[in-house]
């Protein structure tokens, strides 16, 4: 029996559709069209069901250019003809109820457009699954999971406020790991959970952040060409297997942070882009709708169901996956008509200027309704440029993100820590600038992955120096993050210090890690800081408030080191930071502190167990009444080499 066969055995009792029957009440279709309808998830796309005792399946499918749209599937041998769908009035829907098909069918919209007699064969852009790429049909499922993470969703307001730790590690899941003794393939959803969760919360993570994991036909572009808004990926196993691995991770006090591409979307026939024979998502003029950089169209935020869409994707993630925050892609080359394009290549927008009006109110609205329905969670901005208030309200003007990737830090700072130590001195200002705007957005200081591809080596083969001086300068590069005001996060690798630049086709190289050896020491040091941050008030209260945050000494340039100091506002206590930049140990190394008593060494990158040569300050020091730095006492104290020491002032 052949497969077409034996499929259609399978929905022998398929019936022709049944007209009228939707899932769509008159409000639905009317806030659809007026881009206020935020759950189209549960309306629009394929959802199993019942109609007159019969089991079946509800399709719906927006695309208001077509003359006709019929479902092809397996279910009728893909005939082109056979099953087609009703207008629903003019609101651009097409709607009907086709009995005996069932969950795990798969199909597409055949749609005839009313222009030239286009036709094309459409995934569903509002499908819950799609076939494994490079097949592109969009699969009948139902999102029924039963969650087992209620105490983690009973507090994870608490968790998601702007004083509490939030220390995130940022991971590919088809290269995290894989197996080599299976052909090296990857780890499905559900093998990934224990292994991972049980990792993240090891090292001290609060939150993992997973890279697109939407559905997209090219694995190479990481997730960020997405084709499935709606869907995950079906590379690593079915929605409920991403749901297992989440609620696994949840049950682990790891949150969940998904990326999400808002932005753009690639051009595959069988995709968003000229969905219906017109440029239905996208712009129709290329000077606004093609991102030249990716070559992919750039959504028409001006049209009220393309707003809707998103926003309603954004949602889905929330609601039914139970993520804790969206990580915005590629924020600025939304606000910007001019992004990445010459003179003449742009429209300006009706005051002439170069800002995306439109693409403003959307991110606005989409932050809006996102802590509106979940307060709990939180948004992230991935803006490269200067861009005023992204993380400020909207009554203030601003775009209402929870956070924004501070790119000026890491760019200056990976810049800072890639010259010679010798030559420090001379770029001082790299580490000191970021205090002149620190707390004008909620940071996020990230090293992500878009630092450790495209030949810019790992962030161990950034350092400069021997094996040693590497291992030393990472640490020391982690500690500098992780001493500073803003949340963090770390790609992964970064972690245990990875030699080769990641590779998505590759697993991380995992075999390095040993118990005792500089990469198995470096993954400890990473964990105390986890542990430290989460542990110490004084290392996350103020994360997004000056008033946590004091420089001691930022003009030492000479011997390139830095000083200040962290307060919690809510405890009183201090913790002083003293970093060293160079590999020259700083013995009677006098530092400014405020107030007497005994200043507990907590913590020092140069310690044995992680790698280091083992000089410090013999667990801490006494405060001298000689005022130094503008401060009433001082500390007479080693800076070892390539270093950083935290001191915590002890009753």
């Amino acid at each position: 029996m052949s497969e077409k066969q034996a499929k259609a055995e399978t929905y022998g009792a398929v019936g022709n559709v049944r007209p009228g029957v939707s899932l769509l009440t008159d409000d639905d279709v009317h806030w659809f069209n007026e881009g206020t309808h935020f759950h189209l998830y549960e309306k629009l796309g394929a959802h199993p069901g019942q109609h007159e005792g019969r089991a079946g399946t509800h399709f719906a499918v927006w695309a208001p250019n077509a003359a006709e749209v019929f479902v092809m599937g397996d279910f009728n041998g893909w005939n082109k003809s056979r099953h087609e769908l009703e207008a629903r009035g003019g609101s651009g829907i097409w709607e009907g109820f086709i009995p005996g098909v069932r969950a795990g069918a798969t199909y597409k919209f055949h749609i005839v457009s009313r222009l030239n007699g286009y036709r094309v064969d459409k995934a569903d852009p509002f499908g819950l699954r799609h076939e494994t790429p490079p097949k592109t049909a969009s699969v009948v499922w139902d999102l029924s999971y039963g969650w087992s993470d209620q105490v983690w969703m009973e507090g994870r307001r608490e968790r998601a406020k702007l004083d509490k730790p939030m220390s995130v590690y940022e991971v590919h899941l088809g290269s995290w790991m894989r197996l080599p003794e299976e052909e090296d393939r990857w780890l499905t959803y559900r093998e990934l959970a224990p292994k991972l969760a049980a990792y993240a919360r090891r090292l001290g993570f609060t939150h993992v952040e997973l890279l697109p994991v939407m559905e997209h036909p090219f694995y190479g572009s990481w997730g960020y060409q997405t084709t499935g808004y709606f869907a995950p990926t079906s590379r690593y196993g079915s929605p409920q297997d991403l749901m297992y691995l989440i609620d696994c991770l949840h049950q682990h006090d790891v949150g969940v942070i998904l990326d999400w591409v808002p932005s753009h979307f690639p051009t595959d026939e069988h995709g968003l882009a000229y969905f219906d024979g017109t440029h239905l998502f996208e712009h129709a003029d290329l000077r606004k709708g093609l991102q030249r950089d990716w070559n992919s169209y750039i959504f028409n935020y001006d049209r009220h169901e393309v707003r809707a869409f998103l926003i309603s994707s954004a949602f889905l993630w929330l609601d039914k996956y139970h993520v804790d925050g969206l990580r915005v892609d590629a924020v600025a080359s939304m606000l910007y008509l001019d992004y990445s394009r010459k003179e003449g290549e742009w429209v300006p927008n009706r005051h002439g200027g170069r800002e995306n009006l439109e693409a403003i109110d959307f991110l606005r609205r989409f932050n809006e309704e996102v802590y509106r329905r979940f307060p709990d969670t939180q948004t992230v901005a991935e803006e490269s440029t200067a861009w005023p208030m992204v993380s400020r309200p909207n009554y203030l003007g601003g775009l209402g993100f929870g956070y924004k990737w501070d790119m000026g830090w890491m760019h200056d700072t990976l810049k800072y820590f890639g010259n010679d130590p010798i030559h420090r001195k001379y770029h001082h200002h790299q580490l000191t600038f970021r205090g002149m705007y620190a707390f004008a957005e909620n940071f996020v200081l990230p090293l992500s992955h878009d630092e450790v591809v495209h030949g810019k080596g790992s962030l161990m083969g950034r350092m400069p120096g021997d094996e040693w001086q590497r291992f030393a300068n990472l640490r020391l590069l982690l500690a500098t993050m992780y001493a500073q005001p803003g949340k963090k996060l770390l790609f992964m690798g970064g972690e245990f210090g990875q030699w080769n630049e990641w590779y998505h086709e590759g697993s991380l190289d995992w075999h390095l890690v040993q118990e005792g050896n500089l990469h198995g020491q470096l993954q400890r040091w990473v964990g105390e800081l986890n542990w430290f941050y989460q542990r110490e008030p004084a290392f996350h209260q103020t994360d997004a408030n000056p008033e946590g945050f004091e420089w001691v000494n930022c003009d030492d340039a000479e011997q390139s080191t830095l000083s200040w100091l962290r307060r919690s506002p809510t405890s009183g206590e201090v913790i002083l930071v003293a970093l060293n930049f160079t590999p020259v140990p700083r013995y009677n190394y006098k530092v400014g502190v405020a107030g007497g008593g005994f200043w507990q060494e907590l913590l020092n990158s140069d310690a044995v167990e992680y790698g280091g040569s083992g000089q410090g300050n013999l667990g801490g020091l006494e405060a001298a009444p000689f005022g130094w730095h503008r401060k009433s006492h001082s500390l007479t104290m080693t800076l070892p080499p390539l270093g950083a020491v935290f001191l915590k002032r002890t009753p």
